[in-house]
């Protein structure tokens, strides 16, 4: 498989598993009112919110992988947790919330600003962790 595919199937793997598993451990312990594994339909075509989340998980997963690829052990996770909580989390922040009327960064409520940040960054890992088991069934 290629290495580009592997790293969108880690981007969306990781969102179902690492992003979304964090968000209910967060709801559950009532930090967020926000549900995990939301199956809300979505603008345009319709499909589960977290799908659609899940896809753009895997878009970034393959941003993610093209920057920490070439770095190895501790300063691999180090990345995959920084870019990770960072990257996506602007962009929602200054790109997304805004298309959507919520104004830049959720009106920059520190929960939104935290949550954020947490659930990306343990998305980011999750890249990373599923990414390095993708290369040792390919070497074992």
């Amino acid at each position: 498989m290629p290495t580009f595919l592997k790293a969108f199937v880690a981007g969306f793997g990781s969102t179902l598993l690492f992003h979304q598993g964090l968000l209910a451990v967060l709801h559950g312990a009532g930090w967020t009112a926000r549900a995990p594994w939301n199956l809300a339909p979505v603008p345009p075509l319709g499909v589960p919110s977290v799908i659609s989340l899940a896809f753009w998980g895997g878009l970034w997963g393959i941003a993610l992988w093209a920057v920490i690829a070439r770095s190895g052990g501790a300063r691999q996770w180090v990345l995959a947790l920084t870019i990770g909580a960072l990257a996506p989390s602007l962009v929602a922040w200054f790109v997304v919330m805004p298309l959507k009327g919520m104004g830049p960064a959720g009106g920059f409520d520190p929960s939104i600003l935290i949550g954020a940040l947490l659930l990306n960054g343990a998305w980011g890992l999750g890249v990373a962790l599923i990414m390095r088991l993708f290369r040792r069934h390919a070497s074992g």
